[in-house]
């Protein structure tokens, strides 16, 4: 499996990186991690089809070349950065690249909750028409006092949420070959579909 791993701040410090970069080298051997920064990208604004940033394009043919999408989100004032939201408007008033795209969601936060109601926040945008992610149901990775969550070389030390990671990760790779395949049955029915005036004899 191929994933894009979506840092969700513009934040030059940031725990939800750390994680990320932690699945990266943990889960290398069932999968492929690149990291993807978005805080490059322009705010979003009401471009001419002609003039939507080169920034803009390249996230979207990435998510289009992966498998699915991991996205780590912190949570400000309840809600997701405004950096990623404006992220997601991009995709949204453009490609539409996520549209189907199998997508997990995890986050980390300083304090005792892990970014929870960001998740949730998260979750409704995506589900939203113009993105209609593929989200992985019932699979909140809410990692709490993530400033001390990792040691000097990076690693997960809290056994329980290693454990875990683990678990909602393996699922999220059998979640992705079950919507991979579930899409390519749905266009060879959709292409094998004949309306009742294509079947009659005249």
């Amino acid at each position: 499996m191929n994933y894009l791993a979506i840092v969700g701040t513009n934040s030059e410090v940031s725990t939800n990186r750390m994680l990320l970069q932690f699945m990266q080298e943990h889960f290398k051997a069932a999968a492929q991690l690149e990291l993807y920064e978005i805080k490059d990208l322009p705010a979003f604004y009401e471009a001419e089809d002609d003039q939507v940033p080169q920034e803009v394009e390249a996230l979207s043919a990435k998510i289009l070349q992966a498998d699915g999408v991991i996205i780590a989100t912190p949570e400000y004032d309840h809600a997701i950065p405004a950096v990623l939201k404006s992220a997601l408007e991009w995709i949204s008033y453009t490609s539409q690249a996520l549209t189907d795209k199998p997508v997990l969601i995890v986050g980390a936060s300083h304090g005792a909750l892990g970014s929870s109601r960001a998740q949730a926040h998260l979750r409704q945008i995506l589900d939203s028409p113009e993105l209609a992610a593929r989200i992985m149901p019932s699979s909140e990775f809410l990692l709490g006092k993530s400033q001390a969550a990792f040691n000097a070389s990076g690693t997960l030390i809290y056994e329980d949420k290693l454990a875990e990671l683990d678990e909602i990760f393996r699922e999220f790779v059998l979640f992705t070959e079950i919507i991979t395949k579930l899409l390519s049955e749905k266009a060879v029915i959709k292409k094998d579909k004949k309306f009742a005036w294509q079947t009659q004899k005249a």
